[in-house]
């Protein structure tokens, strides 16, 4: 925390100990006003489940959540350096400047929604791609499947018999 104040363009650096809490969301949401911050480093949680809460701080917010950048130092610094704590001290730095920098070139990710057609091209007449040729026909879609061999079938159609049952393999 103290380091993070050290470096170029962060305006605030605090330390709580459950941001992913509504207590987090509140703690977050003061601090950055107070500060008048417009972007929002995380050094803790995993991003792959938390980042959606602190998006929504910043959607609270009117900030675009576009502006949060993670730095993970429970994988890639506690868990892997748990015996070295000066080696993670020194990654944990090193994450940390990296996330500094890439939040402050951070820009706004423009959303647009699409029509989604009930259409689906399927590359591949193996078997693979025949069971998702016919699932996504089942599910009402059309479905277009490629095949670049003269017939379908992949490396099942080289077979004469498939195991365990001695069936046909075509």
């Amino acid at each position: 925390m103290e380091y993070a104040k050290t470096l170029p363009k962060v305006v605030d650096s605090k330390n709580y100990l459950s941001l992913c809490t509504e207590g987090g969301a509140v703690f977050i949401k003061e601090n950055m006003e107070e500060a008048n911050c417009n972007r929002l480093v995380v050094c803790a949680c995993t991003p792959i489940t938390h980042e959606p809460v602190f998006k929504k701080v910043l959607e609270g917010m009117l900030v675009d959540p576009s502006y949060l950048e993670f730095c993970n130092l429970r994988e890639h610094v506690s868990f892997v350096h748990m015996y070295d704590p000066e080696g993670a001290l020194n990654v944990a730095k090193d994450l940390l400047r990296s996330a500094v920098i890439r939040a402050a070139g951070l820009e706004q990710i423009q959303v647009r929604e699409v029509d989604v057609l009930d259409k689906a091209l399927v590359v591949g007449g193996g078997v693979a791609g025949l069971k998702a040729a016919n699932d996504l026909a089942n599910q009402d879609y059309e479905v277009f499947l490629v095949e670049k061999e003269p017939t379908i079938g992949g490396k099942m159609a080289m077979l004469d018999r498939t195991y365990p049952t001695d069936d046909c393999s075509i």
